[in-house]
């Protein structure tokens, strides 16, 4: 029935919690313009959400790849072929998705093109034990960071052709980097997430490399030129630093939200599970309504300062939480990953 599939025994709670905070913590970096993070002044720590929620968000990417393709258990040959066609076919359907929100002219940087490749670049990982997968994400967490600098260099990047194509392949979220996060996901999700140890692990090891990455950011100095690109934290900057920071900040929630829905908790945070249900949904939503309001009040979907000034975060995130609950405990599956379902269920 509609009404339990939330707690359904194929969903993983501490999941679809983490999903939601990750997908309201993308809300609210686009919402209001945060502060600078000020680790010892609580004043700031909604900046928490600026680049580590998006990062969150793809590292779940992996989560979610791995649980539709067996969890712990690699699918065989025969379900390893009908896994990576509906992955593709997912990862078009995002890519699409993509491009629309893009043409609102809603001015976020929208992350669904950059998953459609994170998407086509997990195709080969599928097959994977979980140890090859944590020793891939070990490597590009470190090696990647060193590179990316100099594929942003390029002129290319700043004339109208180069910005459309960074839009199109998601560029704000650069898959050279962000694969590490995809592989690190599903990584977990092959480690199986149900096990105690698994999510102890998770939380440990990420909250270890969190302190030691966000430690060296707060007591160094920036060196500025190449080395500054590469040895900063700074959100979204795709610093090697950001990347082992933000990254075992997003297994560290991950494993925090599995924990956590061990216990009754799990039942207090049923709004947030409910939105992390259907994370797309609500991802498209927010930026079609966010279009909507802006062309009706201030005749510009681009005029992002003018939109902040309506101040609605409060209720995006008040109908976001309402809604979610409703539709989840009434009718299950969000629409849109009620219909991707259905559509590629369709493939073998």
């Amino acid at each position: 029935m509609p009404a339990i599939a939330l707690d359904a025994p194929s969903r993983l709670a501490g999941v679809d919690l983490a999903r939601g905070l990750a997908v309201l913590g993308m809300l609210t970096a686009h919402l209001i313009d945060l502060p600078d993070l000020v680790w010892g002044d609580p004043s700031t720590w909604l900046a928490l959400a600026d680049g580590r929620s998006s990062i969150v968000f793809a590292t779940l990417a992996g989560v979610s790849i791995g649980l539709m393709t067996g969890g712990a258990v690699r699918p065989g040959a025969g379900g390893l072929v009908t896994a990576g066609k509906r992955i593709a076919v997912r990862a078009v359907i995002l890519l699409l998705l993509g491009v629309m929100l893009i043409a609102t002219g809603v001015p976020v940087y929208v992350i669904l093109p950059a998953y459609a490749l994170l998407f086509v670049l997990a195709l080969p990982l599928l097959a994977l034990r979980a140890r090859t997968l944590w020793v891939i994400a070990g490597v590009t967490a470190l090696a990647m960071p060193w590179l990316q600098p100099v594929l942003d260099a390029p002129d290319m990047w700043q004339t109208v052709a180069g910005n459309d194509l960074a839009l199109l392949i998601g560029w704000h979220y650069p898959f050279t980097v962000w694969f590490t996060f995809l592989v690190a996901g599903l990584a977990a999700a092959r480690s199986d997430l149900r096990r105690t140890r698994t999510q102890v692990a998770l939380a440990l090891g990420g909250a270890a490399a969190a302190l030691a990455a966000y430690g060296a950011d707060a007591v160094g100095t920036d060196p500025g030129g190449y080395l500054g690109e590469v040895w900063t934290a700074q959100p979204h900057s795709s610093g090697l630093l950001e990347v082992i920071g933000s990254g075992g900040w997003a297994l560290l929630t991950i494993g925090l939200c599995l924990l956590v829905c061990r216990t009754a908790v799990r039942w207090v945070v049923l709004p947030l599970r409910a939105v992390g249900s259907m994370p797309l949904t609500v991802y498209v939503g927010q930026i079609v309504v966010w279009a909507i309001v802006a062309a009706v009040v201030l005749g510009d979907t681009g005029d992002l300062d003018g939109f902040r000034a309506l101040e609605l975060l409060g209720p995006f995130l008040l109908t976001t939480l309402v809604a979610c609950t409703a539709w989840a405990l009434l009718l299950g599956r969000g629409p849109l990953e009620r219909g991707i379902a259905a559509l590629t269920s369709r493939i073998h």
